[in-house]
């Protein structure tokens, strides 16, 4: 059932043309890449923030401007990602590192999303930008959970 769900995935028009296409597939790889380098690149600078690196910059911008980055970054990263998926809905199912990247991917955005809505985020983002272990303590947990997902990410074609 799931198989012929994903088989017929792979038969869609849009699926054979990302195929066919000389530059589709290049050109949506490239996006996606560039849109993990956004989603990444904000959360290190923010996370490493929060762990202590570079106490001269203040906090409470970083705090503002950064998940929205992210946010942008994580929403092109799954639009693109679906597309490269179409492209293989069959083996990208099967491959470990795929699966382990998408639970990665959803283990880090259920994160995010719990550490906005507590009270120390509330704190970090006030005027007073203090940030408290616990938010430290999940800045610490952000960054092994992005980084195991791109390690992932890396070693699905290796499979």
């Amino acid at each position: 059932m799931i198989g012929d769900l994903l088989a017929g995935l792979g038969a869609t028009p849009l699926a054979a043309a990302l195929r066919a296409s000389l530059y589709a597939y290049p050109l949506v790889n490239a996006a996606h890449i560039l849109s993990l380098a956004a989603l990444f690149g904000s959360i290190l600078a923010l996370d490493l923030r929060l762990l202590g690196v570079a106490k001269a910059l203040p906090v409470q911008p970083l705090a503002v401007l950064l998940p929205r980055v992210a946010a942008g970054g994580l929403a092109m990263a799954v639009l693109t990602g679906a597309l490269l998926f179409l492209v293989q809905p069959v083996d990208y199912a099967a491959n470990r590192f795929f699966l382990a990247k998408i639970g990665l991917v959803a283990i880090g955005t259920a994160h995010a999303v719990l550490v906005r809505r507590s009270r120390g985020w509330q704190v970090v983002r006030s005027p007073l930008g203090i940030v408290t272990r616990g938010l430290r303590l999940s800045a610490l947990a952000s960054l092994l959970i992005w980084t195991a997902a791109i390690v992932c990410g890396r070693f699905i074609g290796f499979e």
